[in-house]
């Protein structure tokens, strides 16, 4: 039985059952982005599925390559995170970070070695194949106001073919349960789609997209602005230069 000064001290001082156990400090994380950005996208639905709150900080493409920012980041891309101080860049490096700090659990990205490496493997076809077909089309074509290559835009087509037989034999990007692949390329996929991509001709992509972003809390709040301002550039150099069929 508690003292009578035990009792005392303890009805006087209402702790939170969480805050009892909890030793580590609320820190302040910022994610340096811009919502047209699919990686960008990436981190702020990945954060979302792990509650961390982020404070965005918007910056504009052309500022990426300012002495201001070069301080916060050489490589002059977004995004970029900083974690009290730690700054990090590269979307999928920041989402294995904060998995593995944050995480309440290993569902995003288990500690499982096999598993892991599924999902790694997922990454490195994300960044260096589907989505990098989709940039370089983009980067040469839109940005860079040229007029339509036919021949970058067809290597779009490849790498959808190939992650589309791989959902036939698989329900998420990295095996039977969502993980922090689907959410990388779910902001891939849904940036090739904003440029006019016809997605219904892929169904298993289709499928999966669809169970994916029911999976990711405020989806349409995190990815309609930024997939919206892919299809107005988009449109805009269209017009301009794009053969209507």
């Amino acid at each position: 039985m508690l003292s009578l000064t035990k009792q005392f001290l303890r009805s006087q001082i209402q702790v939170p059952p969480s805050a009892a156990f909890s030793t580590e400090v609320k820190r302040h994380i910022t994610l340096y982005q811009h919502p047209i950005s699919p990686p960008c996208r990436a981190v702020i639905m990945a954060a979302k599925l792990i509650g961390v709150d982020l404070e965005l900080k918007l910056v504009q493409i052309k500022d990426c390559k300012t002495q201001e920012f070069l301080k916060i980041n050489p490589l002059k891309r977004i995004p970029v995170l900083d974690d009290g101080g730690f700054l990090l860049s590269e979307s999928r490096a920041i989402l294995t970070y904060l998995s593995d700090k944050y995480g309440k659990d290993d569902s995003l990205y288990p500690r499982d070695l096999q598993a892991r490496a599924i999902i790694d493997q997922m990454f490195y076809f994300d960044m260096g194949t589907l989505y990098q077909a989709m940039v370089d089309y983009w980067n040469y074509c839109v940005l860079k106001d040229n007029p339509h290559d036919e021949e970058r835009y067809r290597r779009v087509f490849g790498p959808l073919n190939l992650f589309n037989e791989t959902l036939g034999v698989s329900k998420f990007a990295a095996g039977p349960k969502f993980s922090l692949a689907d959410v990388s390329l779910l902001a891939s996929v849904s940036a090739i789609d904003a440029i006019g991509v016809d997605l219904t001709k892929y169904p298993n992509i289709h499928s999966w997209s669809d169970r994916s972003q029911k999976m990711v809390p405020n989806y349409e709040e995190i990815n309609s602005k930024g997939v919206e301002q892919i299809k107005e550039k988009f449109r805009a150099w269209e017009d301009k230069f794009r053969p209507k069929k």
